[in-house]
């Protein structure tokens, strides 16, 4: 099985050749490299697949739950992850849906079987997987065309998975968000806490857990999903898929391909086009659509949170990507004070 190649990405940095000193590289943005490979370890690694000799490999800028390299072999080009926090018996969930939804036709890097028919290897430890690596780059400032097709890709993705019969519980939740603002409340303003109070007392009378649900990306940004003009290439880093309400994943894709990045507010009628975009290939009731200002809400939310928590509470690596926690604390503030309606 033979990877596609990529598009030369400058954020990115040059490789690390093999047969080089090992070292990570740091002329290029900042790397979220919590698990250091040295190329022996790597070489051994990649023995377990039959995808040829290492040529070259980088940590991957941008990452923020795993460890994530380009490798580079006679055989093809390559993601390496090694997961920091899920344990060996919860990998296959992630990789097993990966390669499901590529055989279903949704756009996508699957997973690479090694030589004894596993997805599932090991590395310092540590549960990793080999993924195919696409061709194509992020669109940071996407236009119409490009956020319409990642909103007709989701409803893809949802249908698709309605075949992938093994729930995995949101472990960005509620309960988790009422654990994370007790967590990062010191640190906050005393505005910023009562927003964060009177947000949670919402969140938890909105009922989620009444509108259809079933398996969701919830993370699909823009760096998630790759490019090659307007043509969507595949969307990637399903790591924290679960089993959640279908508009809430919507939300979380309009809260960022849909944001303006200048004020943080929601661009309304480009939120509307992916929002029938999506529709187009998966019905939403009037149920959804009527919660969707409140799943709105619980994305922007969420990712204030987790924001929150890398930023004052950040994790030791080598190099560690932190990103601007007050543009969904603004965006939250938004969705108060302008509902988002079809």
């Amino acid at each position: 099985m033979r990877a596609f190649g990529p598009l030369f990405d400058p954020r990115f940095g040059l490789a690390q050749r093999a047969g080089a000193s090992v070292q990570l590289l740091t002329n290029s943005s900042p790397m979220s490299v919590f698990t250091t490979v040295s190329e022996d370890q790597l070489k051994n690694f990649l023995s377990r697949y039959d995808q040829g000799e290492l040529v070259s490999y980088e940590g991957i800028s941008e990452g923020i739950e795993n460890t994530n390299y380009f490798v580079t072999t006679t055989g093809g080009r390559f993601v390496l992850t090694v997961f920091e926090y899920f344990t060996a018996y919860e990998v296959p969930w992630f990789l097993d849906l990966m390669h499901h939804l590529v055989t279903h036709g949704v756009p996508g890097a699957a997973p690479v079987f090694d030589k004894f028919d596993c997805f599932q290897s090991e590395l310092c430890g540590k549960p990793a997987a080999l993924v195919q690596r696409l061709e194509g780059k992020p669109c940071m400032t996407p236009n119409q065309a490009q956020c319409e097709s990642i909103g007709r890709a989701l409803a893809q993705v949802h249908v698709a998975a309605s075949s992938y019969s093994e729930p995995r519980q949101n472990t960005r939740g509620l309960e988790w968000m009422e654990s994370m603002a007790a967590k990062v409340l010191p640190h906050l303003s005393a505005d910023d806490n009562i927003l964060l109070a009177n947000e949670l007392k919402f969140q938890s009378t909105a009922g989620r857990e009444q509108l259809p649900s079933g398996v969701t990306h919830a993370d699909l940004f823009r760096d998630n999903a790759l490019f090659v003009g307007d043509q969507l290439n595949g969307i990637i880093d399903y790591y924290f898929a679960c089993t959640d309400a279908f508009m809430y994943d919507l939300a979380v894709v309009l809260n960022d391909w849909c944001r303006n990045d200048e004020d943080h507010s929601l661009d309304l009628e480009l939120a509307r086009a992916v929002t029938r975009a999506y529709a187009a290939r998966r019905d939403i009731n009037e149920q959804e659509l009527a919660a969707l200002p409140a799943m709105l809400r619980a994305g922007a939310l969420r990712f204030w949170l987790s924001r929150l928590n890398d930023k004052h509470f950040p994790r030791e690596g080598e190099m560690t990507y932190i990103k601007e926690p007050n543009v969904f604390r603004d965006l939250l503030v938004h969705h108060i004070e302008q509902p988002f309606s079809l």
